[in-house]
């Protein structure tokens, strides 16, 4: 018997997600704005979020909230961190009891500093809360090109049973029982994301861009770990896939943030400039504390952090990255 999927947000990987269970599931996908509910139901595109791209025909689309989950098996959250909280709670009294609920964003809620599953356990006590994350560019996805996702929860058995939800054609999905793990890897590489693109945009070089990457990878593993998360998590696809693709792809939002400040741009001309949310821009702030929070040492995520919040400029970050004391591989720094 095909489950009920509701999914709760229209941007580009809110409808690419809503798109593939469409192929498994009966799916519905709430979205606000009321032109883009029609577009889907008699058009089957979302020309804003997934220019020249057909979605699948079963998929349903609706400006109901209770429309959209009151029937459903399973609850799917594509939306931006910090709207999660006030959607679900809009949600909360037409969801049914010990319905799962599945959270694709990656990043904090800015002034809890708190994981989107954590806010789904508070809102939501009793309910199965998970999230599907990876190396997932929305575009790629949608028009067919091969990928892998974890969808991490703590129970196996209703990751199981989640993932021939989700898996179809080319998009092949494993599961994880280390939630935290998953949802840090997620949240963290938007942070490396950005400053991979200010190198970029700077016309660095492919060597930095790589030690980057991995200076990266070994400063969010610290911290992950710090969490709660296991290390070997921040080596698979939630980790290292995620931070490689976010990092090295001109699609990614958030290595077109530091892209374009590296460019000379403004911050604040460049988030004008955007009809979707780069997360690692607030997440930024959010690690920030978190780093002061476990004593973790992140110096690649502390010159994002400058160029963000204080006015440093892309040239001077990299110059007080290079001024560190040299310490072992193993260290941090």
């Amino acid at each position: 018997m095909k489950l009920n999927v509701g999914i709760l947000g229209g941007g580009s990987w809110g409808t690419t997600v809503a798109s593939l269970t469409a192929h498994n599931s009966n799916s519905t996908l709430w979205a606000r704005n009321k032109n883009v509910v029609q577009e889907i139901n008699e058009q089957h595109t979302n020309a804003k979020y997934l220019p020249n791209a057909k979605l699948n025909r079963k998929l349903t689309a609706s400006n109901s909230i209770e429309e959209t989950v009151k029937k459903a098996d399973v609850i799917v959250l594509g939306i931006p961190t910090q709207n999660v909280r006030q959607v679900l709670t809009d949600a909360k009294p037409f969801i049914r009891p010990w319905v799962p609920i599945i959270n694709l964003a990656k990043g904090f809620e800015v002034g809890t500093n708190l994981r989107m599953t954590e806010i789904i356990e508070e809102i939501m006590p009793g309910h199965p809360a998970g999230v599907l994350t990876g190396p997932n560019l929305a575009k790629e996805i949608h028009y067919g090109q091969a990928a892998a996702a974890v969808i991490a929860m703590i129970d196996h058995n209703i990751a199981v049973r989640l993932q021939q939800v989700f898996k179809t054609g080319l998009f092949r999905v494993y599961t994880n029982d280390d939630v935290i793990g998953c949802e840090l890897g997620g949240a963290l590489k938007n942070v490396m994301a950005i400053a991979t693109g200010m190198g970029d945009g700077a016309n660095a070089g492919d060597n930095t861009r790589s030690a980057i990457i991995t200076r990266g990878l070994s400063e969010l593993t610290r911290l992950g770990v710090a969490m709660g998360g296991k290390s070997e998590t921040f080596a698979g696809l939630a980790g290292m896939g995620d931070l490689v693709a976010t990092c090295s792809s001109s699609k990614s939002r958030n290595h077109y943030v530091g892209f374009e400040l590296g460019k000379g741009k403004s911050l604040e001309q460049i988030i004008n400039e955007m009809s979707e949310v780069a997360e690692g821009v607030k997440t930024t702030k959010v690690v920030m504390e978190l780093s002061k929070k476990y004593n973790i040492e992140m110096p690649i995520s502390e010159e994002v952090y400058k160029v963000l919040y204080k006015g440093n400029t892309v040239n001077n970050a990299f110059r007080g990255l290079l001024k560190m004391d040299v310490k072992t591989e193993s260290d941090a720094g």
